[in-house]
């Protein structure tokens, strides 16, 4: 039900199947969204799963701590960070990107998709996205020059941009993609929480400016 909201069209059957008739994908596009599915269902306690469990310790039903979810990954740091990511994927196929990067002044490279606090290393999902497309595809060779240029691996946000611009996506298809997933995980982070009994209450304490 959910995929059919975000897809904007009524279906049943196999996940992947629908994202594949909504999108014209063939069968190698949906074992790239099958990978991505898999690959984005959990990740610890990140900012919308996090919000998931504050909502169902206080005994809100499971709808309402999915909506909780939804609303904190719609934020451009979280899940709403592939839209940038492929906006400077699509700058450095275009040979512009310093200009974008000036758009950028400020901006930590982790809100367009390079970085991440937990993988110094390099953000093993996207790696797994990425491998999927040849070496020499224009989307990698973008991707490679940012990275780079910023001195830091992609995270799985440039991941899912790649997969967009590779099979032809729509601009919110990497939203979807991870919106879709991740509620399978907020789903048993939910029940968990709830069986628990336990209410999430931090404390803060007040610092004088």
């Amino acid at each position: 039900m959910v995929a059919n909201a975000l897809l904007g069209r009524p279906g049943g059957g196999v996940l992947t199947a629908r994202f594949g008739a909504a999108w014209g994908l063939d069968g190698r596009g949906e074992d790239d969204i099958r990978r991505a599915l898999v690959l984005l269902s959990d990740h610890e306690l990140n900012p919308s799963t996090f919000a998931v469990r504050i909502a169902a310790s206080t005994g809100a039903s499971l709808p309402a701590a999915l909506l909780c979810g939804l609303a904190t990954l719609s934020g451009p740091r979280h899940g709403g960070a592939s839209a940038l990511a492929r906006a400077a994927l699509e700058a450095a196929m275009r040979g512009e990107t310093e200009t974008f990067l000036a758009t950028q002044e400020g901006q930590s490279p982790y809100g367009f998709g390079y970085g991440h606090p937990l993988y110094l290393d390099g953000d093993p999902r996207s790696r797994l996205l990425l491998e999927r497309l040849p070496h020499d595809h224009p989307v990698r060779h973008a991707q490679r020059g940012l990275s780079a240029r910023l001195g830091q691996a992609a995270n799985v946000d440039t991941g899912l941009a790649a997969l967009e611009l590779a099979h032809g996506l729509p601009r919110d298809a990497g939203f979807t993609l991870f919106a879709t997933a991740r509620l399978a995980g907020w789903i048993a982070h939910a029940r968990e929480q709830a069986r628990s009994g336990a209410l999430i209450r931090p404390r803060a304490r007040y610092v004088a400016g």
